[in-house]
């Protein structure tokens, strides 16, 4: 992939980020639910009380968040991985790999992804007005929502939990690509090709992106809290910082709490990646050899 002219490392991390979200939104709607509310710990019981309460479009709350952060964030992730890789002389380097995928999950946690996030967990966390039907929801889109923020909480609240996003999504994407580059190089030369089929990379894909949850877990249960909090002057929140949070998390409800919503983010976030990096590859070599 080194190769291949740059502006097509976005464009093809653009369409396999909004294929991405389109198809896997549902999920982590699933998951948000299950990490925010103690009672919630059941994949399918849950989705089917969104379903039944408040409406299949409910599983799309946030979708718009999500959809306008992704394609840039997919855009981003892939062209500075490659940068950073060529700026590393990786190559076949796992260790140096592994480096670029972290930098790139730096890259996009501080671009993109933070403010994103509190925008769209703050949506999805919402009840819809079918429980309370005289009680108007205070969030409804992307835009509003990061108006609503500032305006209430200052510009600083957009980027609440940025330094546990930052550790998520740099440990996530250093085992992601470090995984996916590992399983892929072995694959070409077990099968003696050098150009895998998209089945391979959808599959490849899906095996690299279970990895990153399990050694995430706990960061991601309680980025999803601090970033949920309302601001409030003169109180006090609940989960002030990774340290402080996950030691509350861990007395208050107990270690299994802090892979809170594991199996749903593996739901949502296999099938995700298993997309992405198919989608991804079969744009990149659409654009390499189409000029």
């Amino acid at each position: 992939m080194e190769n291949k002219k740059w502006p097509h490392h976005l464009m093809a991390g653009g369409i396999a980020g909004i294929s991405d979200a389109i198809v896997c939104h549902p999920l982590d709607t699933i998951k948000t639910r299950i990490q925010i509310n103690p009672k919630n710990t059941n994949i399918f019981k849950t989705g089917n009380k969104i379903l039944q309460k408040e409406g299949f479009f409910a599983f799309y709350k946030g979708l718009t968040a999500v959809t306008l952060g992704i394609g840039p964030k997919l855009s981003l992730r892939f062209f500075s991985f490659e940068s950073y890789k060529r700026k590393l002389n990786a190559q076949d380097n796992m260790y140096k790999i592994f480096g670029a995928g972290v930098m790139s999950g730096v890259t996009e946690s501080i671009c993109i992804v933070t403010p994103i996030d509190v925008c769209k967990i703050r949506i999805q966390s919402q009840f819809s007005s079918l429980y309370e039907p005289n009680k108007k929801l205070k969030y409804k889109n992307v835009f509003q929502t990061a108006a609503t923020i500032v305006k209430e909480e200052g510009p600083s609240a957009l980027y609440k939990g940025i330094i546990p996003t930052i550790l998520r999504q740099s440990i996530n994407q250093g085992v992601n690509f470090t995984t996916y580059h590992f399983l892929k190089k072995n694959l070409m030369e077990y099968t003696n090709k050098k150009e895998l089929s998209s089945w391979q990379h959808l599959l490849l894909g899906g095996i690299s992106g279970g990895l990153g949850p399990i050694a995430n877990g706990p960061i991601d249960v309680i980025k999803t809290r601090i970033q949920r909090q309302v601001i409030v002057p003169g109180i006090e929140p609940k989960y002030k910082g990774i340290v402080q949070g996950i030691i509350l998390l861990q007395k208050e409800e107990g270690t299994r709490a802090m892979w809170k919503g594991l199996s749903s983010r593996l739901i949502r976030i296999i099938p995700g990646q298993a997309i992405t990096f198919m989608v991804y590859e079969k744009v990149l070599k659409f654009l390499s050899t189409s000029q």
